[in-house]
């Protein structure tokens, strides 16, 4: 890496070289970005969200949504393929469930802190 010139110089923070490094990992931050992507969507937060506290098929999913199973469906199909979350099959029953990843558990903790923050009247 080539070193790193800027036109300021403040005494605080990472040194230029090393930041320059990070950003110019631009595939982790395209991960990073998609599955912002994921979570841009109020539906899919709230079913992330849910499903971070329990395990549930479609069809629960969709009675406490208020919303019909298919379109429940097009909302947990980029959660999964993200995964943010995981299924598994009973029969012709599929569940779902919050991934029990870092990533999983950050983002969760980051929603509540953001609802706690953003939402005083809880």
């Amino acid at each position: 890496m080539h070193k790193i010139t800027l036109p300021h110089h403040h005494t605080e923070g990472q040194s230029p070289e090393y930041l320059g490094e990070q950003l110019s990992k631009i595939d982790e931050f395209q991960t990073v970005a998609e599955i912002f992507k994921q979570l841009g969507d109020t539906t899919r937060v709230r079913i992330f969200w849910l499903l971070c506290h329990c395990e549930e098929c479609v069809i629960n999913i969709s009675a406490m949504m208020e919303m019909s199973s298919p379109a429940v469906s097009h909302h947990l199909r980029p959660l999964r393929n993200r995964g943010l979350i995981v299924s598994r099959r009973v029969g012709k029953e599929v569940y779902y469930r919050a991934a029990d990843t870092e990533q999983s558990h950050l983002l969760h903790q980051m929603i509540e802190q953001v609802m706690e923050i953003s939402c005083p009247d809880r």
